[in-house]
Order: C-alpha cells, then sequence, then structure tokens
C-alpha cells in the first residue's frame, strides 16, 4: 500500500467540535465510519457533521482536504472486524471535507486506481485479513500508516477494476431498493396495525 498511496494529516476534533447545522468545511470522524457511512461516501448522501465554526482550521494544509479517491479508514475499533474498516470517496458535492479523530486519510497515487473499485477492494477478504494481522492493542484495536503501507493489494488493470467497480455499484444500489421496498412494508404494516382497533 505504501507504493501506491501517499498519506495526508487527519485532525482531532472530538465530537464536542462538530455540529449539523452551521459550518464551512465537514469532518469525517471514525465513529460515523463504523456506523452509519456507506462504502462508497457521497458526499450528496450522507449525513457528515461541520466543524464548529469557532474551531481554528487555518493551518491545515489544502492538500490534506478529501478529493475524490481518497480512502479514508478508522484507525481504531473494540472490535477485530472492524479494525481498518474503510470508505472510499466518489463525490465530494464541491464541499470542504477533512478527515477528522483516529482516521487514517490514504491519497492513491494517479492512474492506478479506477474510482469505486478502492472501497470495494479494501473490503474483500484478503485485505481485510492483512489489516488484522497488522492491527496491535487489546481491549482496543489500532492500525498506523507505517503498518498499513505493508498491506498487499491486488491491483488489477484499470479495464478490470471498472469491471468490479460496476458490478457491486450495481448490487449495492439493488440492496438499497430493496431495503427501501421493505421499510415501505414495515410502515404500510405500522399503519394497517394502528388502524386495525380503531
Amino acid at each position: 500500500m505504501g507504493q501506491v498511496f501517499s498519506f495526508k494529516t487527519t485532525n482531532s476534533y472530538s465530537r464536542e467540535k462538530l455540529n449539523y447545522e452551521v459550518g464551512d468545511v465537514k469532518n469525517i470522524h471514525y465513529g460515523d465510519i463504523h456506523t452509519q457511512y456507506r462504502t462508497l461516501f457521497d458526499a450528496k448522501k450522507e449525513s457528515t457533521p461541520f466543524i464548529n465554526l469557532d474551531t481554528n482550521i487555518q493551518k491545515i494544509s489544502q492538500d490534506n482536504y478529501c478529493m475524490v479517491g481518497d480512502v479514508i479508514l478508522a484507525d481504531a475499533s473494540e472490535d477485530l472486524q472492524d479494525v481498518g474498516k474503510s470508505i472510499e470517496v466518489i463525490n465530494i458535492d464541491s464541499q470542504r471535507i477533512l478527515a477528522g479523530l483516529h482516521t487514517i486519510h490514504a491519497r492513491p497515487f494517479s492512474n492506478i486506481f479506477y474510482i469505486g473499485f478502492c472501497g470495494h477492494l479494501f473490503t474483500s477478504k484478503r485485505v481485510k485479513l492483512q489489516i488484522q494481522k497488522e492491527a496491535q492493542g487489546t481491549k482496543v484495536l489500532s492500525i498506523s500508516t507505517g503498518r498499513l503501507s505493508n498491506i498487499d493489494l491486488p491491483i488489477p488493470s484499470l479495464e478490470e477494476q471498472s469491471s468490479i467497480a460496476k458490478f457491486f455499484s450495481h448490487i449495492n444500489d439493488k440492496v438499497e431498493t430493496e431495503k427501501q421496498i421493505l421499510l415501505q412494508y414495515k410502515n404500510q404494516k405500522t399503519h394497517l396495525l394502528q388502524n386495525l382497533f380503531i
């Protein structure tokens, strides 16, 4: 991984420095990677908090802001399965976004990966097992950039990456559609049950 990615500086702002109402810059928190973000992060579709306006972020270099193709990994987890859980940024939507507390911000070198491929690559069994082996700790497991650099990534041709990314995106779209249909049925059932005894 160290041969095809560079690592950017992240911030350490806690939840107390974030809000969902107002701000100029958004912040990807590791907890949201664990609980809510899709593997392919689309800023239009994700609920991402702002950094509070009274927080000084002037010293943060423009190079450390997220770009399309970046991979953001959670560097800590209480669960071995989730250490190194990641998202790939596929749409910034003209927003300014930083990687925050307990994250690793990895930027691929140009022309190596097809947009949308890395998100799926880092969820593959082969890569996840390597990350788990490199993780350190007892109660809380963590992974560092140094250890991530040793991860061996299988990198097919860009054409094959494109086919893989499109296939998994199609599957994910179907899953999302089925989730929405299921939610509609649950709502319909609730409505019917509420009106059954009126």
